[in-house]
């Protein structure tokens, strides 16, 4: 087995597993997609074992490919530290980040505008939950950093950054005294969707899927609309959208904590990145 890795190849590796599929890193990268192919094959023949496999249309890592991928993205990370001190041009750095949809209209812009300009050439991937999915995505250095929502008193799993309590929401104009209650649910699983259901089923009271959303957009829509309420913070609600008292009749809910994790093999800008997405949390959403 040849123990030298060529370097054009993890790199080709790294951006496929990025991007989600190696079509769209043979684009980024301005390769064809057999040169894409040719490189993955040579790859495999340096290593002397199968780093992936068919799945659908595309191609997954084995997990030989996953233990391969993480040092790949070291090396590439570590090649281009040392060409930028040089002063050599290298391919753009990408930063990987994940969090909440709810924290995509304060929280977001605020800390992409600050990273823009101390790092004004490293490009930024940041993508939106589902929630229970982050932090393998995090684990598996698929992204770089997020903030993830946990069970209150979680143990582990990256920096506790706060605790928030849980609301019952509804449209204002919309009175929640069906029986059974109607609810706006996330896909499952998802914590505000379990912590909804546990509550009502303690209380006793009946309840009925009225509208099931993978989107936010489509919680607060399904509110407007009337169609019954739904359970998530009182962070990012819109206007029209209020968090209901104990006069509402409903049983309480629990607290949820808020983490940040980061992945071991992130490229020395994602600290940066983490740092300011930490404190722009602390700054806006996690209650003082």
């Amino acid at each position: 087995m040849n123990s030298t890795f060529d370097i054009d190849a993890l790199r080709t590796m790294v951006a496929g597993l990025e991007l989600g599929s190696f079509a769209r890193a043979a684009v980024r990268l301005g390769r064809s997609q057999s040169a894409v192919s040719m490189q993955l094959k040579k790859l495999e023949q340096q290593a002397g074992t199968r780093l992936f496999e068919r799945k659908g249309r595309g191609l997954v890592p084995t997990e030989a490919g996953e233990a391969l991928a993480a040092y790949a993205r070291r090396i590439v990370a570590l090649n281009d530290e040392a060409a930028r001190a040089l002063g050599a041009a290298t391919l753009p750095t990408t930063v990987r980040l994940g969090l909440p949809q709810d924290f995509f209209d304060d929280v977001m812009p605020a800390t992409l505008a600050t990273f823009s300009e101390q790092h004004p050439q490293v490009h930024v991937d940041v993508r939106a939950g589902p929630n229970h999915l982050l932090p393998d995505e995090v684990r598996a250095g698929r992204l770089d950093g997020a903030i993830v929502f946990f069970p209150e008193g979680t143990a582990g799993d990256g920096t506790r950054l706060g605790t928030m309590p849980m609301r019952w929401l509804a449209h204002k104009s919309c009175a929640p005294t069906d029986d059974p209650v109607p609810l706006v649910l996330f896909d499952h699983p998802c914590l505000f969707r379990q912590a909804a259901l546990a509550a009502l089923d303690r209380a006793e009271r009946r309840w009925r899927a009225a509208v099931t959303t993978p989107s936010l957009p489509g919680i607060w829509g399904a509110l407007r609309s009337g169609l019954g309420i739904a359970v998530r913070t009182g962070h990012g609600v819109p206007a029209d959208i209020v968090c209901l008292g104990d006069d509402a009749g409903l049983p309480p809910l629990p607290a949820i904590d808020l983490k940040m994790l980061r992945s071991d093999n992130a490229p020395g800008a994602a600290a940066d990145l983490c740092a300011l997405l930490k404190t722009e949390t602390l700054a806006r959403v996690v209650p003082s």
